[in-house]
């Protein structure tokens, strides 16, 4: 075969590798645990890895638009905290009130984090930084450094705990959010936007495009799903947890780095960022089998480890398929 036509099957290849992979291990994933463990296909444990993941989920996909315009939101997991809290705070007063309660704490946050980055010219990592920490404050002094109860009467803890139509309610609504997401990202404007930004933004710029819009609204989009996962997090446990949230902002940007998305902008996949969840969400809950059949035991502090070497490892892949794929 010439080398010319070596090279654009490799090209090919690696190109198919960026945009399927992350599905096809996720498949291979299921039918080794399928494989190798009793139940592993069973309704409970199906259902309990929808449940538990649809908060990351959520958090994951607002990251994704985040990444697609080349910044980053690390302020995600302590935003869910706080929200746990303050929707915890407002759960006696019923579902809506502390539904509005907890978005509404993460929208605020969103829209800081979007204003200060579009219009104030800061990096998005320091200005991420500087409102997780201070979004962390505030959990831990509104539930004064303890876990807030909810309240047990009407329906706010049927939203992290309750099915509907046999599946649980977290899961139908991350399914909703992922549906208006991948929507919003392939047929409307602000899709485009969103990845002509990450693109090129001073090209967007000149092309008229509304730039600073765009970072705002993908700073508010993160920030209000974070906050409805922290919703769905003191109704699924009952209580609002001000120090739960950390090491999910890592989670997600894993999740959505696994996926294909750049993490320079301008490529991204909404489809591929759940499949990024679901693929980490099932090496874990392997982890958990494993140890439940004594062949290894791995305590709750090395999922933080793997996530993290998961993380670097995929990066690198990343680099290396994308300067393939270029060249």
């Amino acid at each position: 075969m010439p080398p010319r036509r070596r090279s654009l099957g490799a090209a090919r290849a690696a190109s198919l590798i960026g945009r399927q992979g992350v599905l096809v291990a996720l498949l291979l994933l299921i039918l080794f645990g399928a494989l190798r463990y009793d139940n592993f296909l069973g309704s409970y444990n199906v259902l309990s890895l929808l449940r538990y993941n649809a908060m990351f989920a959520l958090v994951a996909l607002g990251m994704c638009f985040v990444i697609m315009t080349g910044g980053i939101d690390l302020s995600v997991g302590a935003v869910a905290a706080m929200a746990s809290v303050v929707s915890a705070l407002v759960s006696p007063y019923g579902l809506v009130p502390a539904l509005a309660a907890g978005i509404g704490a993460g929208l605020l946050t969103g829209l800081v984090n979007g204003l200060v980055i579009a219009w104030g010219g800061i990096l998005p990592f320091i200005t991420t930084l500087a409102t997780m920490l201070a979004a962390n404050g505030m959990a831990l002094l509104l539930a004064g450094n303890q876990s807030v109860s909810v309240s047990w009467e009407g329906l706010f803890i049927e939203l992290g705990q309750g099915d509907l139509f046999g599946l649980p309610v977290p899961a139908l609504i991350a399914a909703a959010a992922y549906l208006l997401g991948s929507l919003a990202l392939n047929y409307t404007a602000f899709g485009r936007n969103t990845l002509a930004v990450g693109g090129n933004e001073e090209a967007a710029r000149l092309m008229g495009l509304p730039v600073r819009r765009v970072k705002i609204a993908v700073y508010v989009l993160s920030g209000g799903l974070a906050g409805l996962a922290g919703v769905i997090l003191a109704s699924q446990f009952g209580a609002g947890q001000p120090t739960e949230g950390a090491g999910w902002e890592l989670f997600a940007i894993a999740a959505v780095v696994v996926g294909g998305t750049l993490l320079t902008g301008g490529i991204g996949s909404v489809g591929a960022t759940l499949s990024g969840v679901l693929l980490l969400g099932l090496i874990f809950n392997i982890l958990n089998f494993e140890n439940g059949r004594g062949a290894i035991s791995l305590s709750a502090y090395w999922q933080s480890v793997i996530r993290g070497l998961f993380l670097l490892v995929v990066v690198v892949l990343q680099s290396r398929l994308t300067a393939r794929r270029t060249g």
